[in-house]
């Protein structure tokens, strides 16, 4: 595990025996399902393994709410433009707002590295250590919290591993979570993965600059993230050229400041 803080290289070795309560296994509703045989039985254990995760995920939440300090989940699938859009989000928002970063990969430090220049800390966990997990967990955000200064921090953004999947499920103590859907991928992804679009407080649809280029129809994606969570907002943007980032930015600073007042 990598961990970046303004350019500041660190290593931390990570021990897979103390990995914590989600060794990773894919799962079906929230529940792991391991069978075991004893003789002729065959023992069907079945654990949450989202239990410990929330717990710990709670633990969080209560530390963020006494330091106020706002923690956004940004997720998206790989190549969504959400790191641009990080990028062009925190060089609008700083240094009004003080802003640091958690950035989750299986590998590298690109992203962390591209986000460093905007001045904020920020914090990489790649988790290639421990198995390559395609999500982050609250343990794992928990230890990478303790490398940041809380009291210098209003606004806490975890880039999470890009992932229509996984990264739903995990609750790791934030306040709002957004998904950047990229318009290149289909309008059809909210119906494919609507878990992630359920779970979201904000859908941020990517990459309108190339419209003209694709067959993307925008009123079916609305309708379908619509159907699948009323009244969630979603934004038009562009991070390239930074069309729409108005009222996206309106709403991120609302919901900081109503934390911290």
């Amino acid at each position: 595990m990598w961990f970046f803080t303004n350019r500041t290289t660190r290593r931390y070795h990570h021990n897979h025996k103390t990995h914590g309560p989600h060794d990773h296994h894919h799962h079906d509703q929230g529940r792991d399902v391991e069978s075991r045989k004893s003789g002729t039985r065959e023992i069907k254990v079945v654990r949450r393994v989202l239990d410990a995760n929330d717990i710990m995920a709670e633990r969080m939440r209560t530390v963020f709410a006494e330091k106020k300090v706002f923690v956004l989940n940004m997720m998206s699938s790989p190549g969504s433009g959400k790191t641009t859009t990080l990028q062009k989000t925190l060089a609008r928002i700083m240094p009004d707002l003080r802003c640091a970063v958690i950035v989750g990969d299986i590998c590298t430090t690109n992203d962390a590295d591209r986000l460093a220049r905007s001045g904020a800390p920020v914090i990489q966990i790649n988790t290639d250590a421990f198995g390559g997990d395609c999500h982050l967990a609250a343990h794992v955000v928990e230890r990478a919290v303790a490398d940041l200064d809380l009291d210098a921090v209003d606004l806490l953004v975890v880039e999470n591993i890009g992932n229509l999947v996984c990264p739903a499920e995990f609750d790791i103590g934030e306040d709002k979570r957004v998904v950047v859907l990229s318009v290149t991928e289909g309008e059809d992804k909210p119906a494919k993965y609507p878990l992630m679009f359920r779970e979201c407080d904000a859908t941020l649809l990517n990459k309108i600059d190339l419209l003209p280029y694709l067959d993307f129809e925008m009123d079916l994606a609305r309708r379908t993230i619509a159907q699948i969570h009323p009244g969630m907002p979603v934004f038009e943007i562009s991070a390239k050229t930074e069309a729409g980032f108005e009222a996206w930015i309106e709403w991120l600073v609302d919901q900081v400041k109503a934390k911290l007042r």
